[in-house]
């Protein structure tokens, strides 16, 4: 088995474009719940209509990719205020039903034949990226040994890690402001912010909609990498990687999106390579395990380790026990 092929692999996982996007969407993710405390099992939801409306004014209407985008984290706020104004002053389990109920309907909506002028229905969209990889300033793929980068992944990275960037220290500065310590106060204890003057729901609703934009603009950063929509690639299970992306490095902490989601990829990387290796090579045969099998066996074991990481540190990686509580009600 050539382990250094699986390490590279790792790294290139863990560093990649995926890891940042996912990073950019769990940032997002955790201003809603570590921060605020807001069960939001719909952020794909967010990165859909993103995406989406990214595309759709590029090849329906002309207009520049950038304002694709800035159009795309506008419907992220629409969105935001529709699910947000009926349920945020509900308890918590009424915006998580509601959450992952609109990101279901917008994706059926978003394939259904009625909408496919627009969205391109089941055969979703393609090529609508070009001109962002016609600036592409790297002119030649990297080469660092046994690690390499295409010049296209050096640049959807760059440009990803620096949204990531931006945004962790948009989120660190508001979360050491007054603005950030209400939001605490309402994760712990709502009627004892009410109790002291606060608009809990003007600040639930503030959390709702800024980690929306930040999902948004991660599934215009998606749409980019892949050049390619389709509707079914925005499934709920999208949500639950990014809850454990969340949870892995550390809910109600700034870094942890960032180190969980180079650690989930990394992970999710060695174990893919290395059982594709293992089949090929046949360490492991195949009537045990087939090539298709591994798929759904990384995740199993991600399911698994995610398990165990609630047994042992339930706060993540970079987490204080003593601050957040997992069952925030």
């Amino acid at each position: 088995m050539d382990f250094l092929n699986i390490l590279s692999n790792a790294i290139r996982g863990a560093f990649g474009p995926e890891a940042a996007i996912y990073a950019l969407a769990a940032v997002g993710l955790n201003l809603h719940f570590g921060f605020t405390g807001l069960l939001n099992f719909g952020q794909v939801g967010f990165m859909l209509v993103g995406a989406y409306g990214t595309a759709v004014p590029v090849l329906s209407w002309g207009l520049p990719l950038w304002v694709g985008v800035l159009i795309g984290m506008g419907c992220a706020i629409v969105l935001a205020l529709i699910l947000g104004v009926p349920t945020l002053r509900l308890r918590g389990d009424y915006l998580a039903i509601a959450t992952i109920a609109a990101a279901e309907v917008l994706r059926y909506l978003y394939r259904s034949e009625w909408a496919q002028p627009l969205t391109g229905g089941v055969f979703g969209l393609k090529s609508f990226a070009n001109g962002f990889y016609a600036i592409n300033p790297y002119s030649s793929d990297l080469e660092l040994g046994w690690l390499s980068f295409s010049s296209r992944s050096l640049w959807v990275m760059t440009v990803a890690w620096g949204a990531v960037a931006l945004a962790t220290l948009l989120v660190a500065a508001l979360v050491h402001s007054p603005w950030g310590r209400v939001l605490r106060s309402v994760r712990e204890d709502e009627m004892a912010a009410r109790s002291l003057g606060k608009n809990v729901f003007a600040y639930k609703m503030q959390a709702l909609i800024l980690g929306g934009v930040l999902g948004a603009l991660a599934g215009s950063l998606l749409a980019i990498n892949t050049q390619a929509l389709n509707p079914d690639s925005f499934m709920p299970i999208i949500t639950f990687y990014l809850w454990t992306i969340m949870i892995l490095g550390g809910a109600s902490r700034v870094m942890g999106p960032i180190v969980g989601s180079i650690v989930f990829w990394f992970l999710l990387t060695v174990l893919d390579s290395f059982l594709r290796q293992a089949i090929g090579s046949g360490l492991i045969p195949s009537s045990v395990m087939a090539s298709s099998d591994v798929g759904a066996v990384r995740f199993a074991a991600v399911g698994l380790g995610l398990m165990l990481l609630m047994l042992f540190r339930p706060a993540g990686i970079l987490g204080n026990q003593k601050e957040l509580r997992l069952d925030v009600r």
